[in-house]
């Protein structure tokens, strides 16, 4: 199984190294290490609880967003058009190794 080393930056600013294994959605992996993401849809991008913000060149590397993801980011107080992601919508890949996100704020 293929892994990558990301970095979330949490909602107070701290840094976490996690590890993205081959079988996890960004969310999982997120998830899986004890982060606060609420995911509360399990990652059908119906909740909008695991929205992230990445580096705008990243952004345009990824598959666009689905119309329920640009739906739901969109509609959050904090959306930013060129760096908001849901997580659960991120498949592994690992050109992404090293990535380094932050967690939207809690709406």
């Amino acid at each position: 199984m293929n892994e990558s080393k990301i970095t979330v930056v949490d909602r107070v600013g701290e840094h976490h190294d996690i590890i993205w294994q081959s079988d996890q959605s960004l969310m999982e992996a997120i998830r899986d290490n004890d982060l606060p993401v609420l995911a509360a849809c399990g990652g059908s991008a119906s909740c909008a609880t695991c929205h992230v913000y990445l580096d705008p060149k990243i952004v345009q590397q990824l598959n666009p967003r689905s119309e329920d993801e640009q739906e739901l980011v969109s509609e959050t107080e904090s959306f930013r058009e060129d760096q908001s992601r849901l997580s659960c919508q991120i498949g592994y890949d690992e050109t992404l190794s090293g990535l380094i996100l932050t967690l939207a704020p809690e709406e």
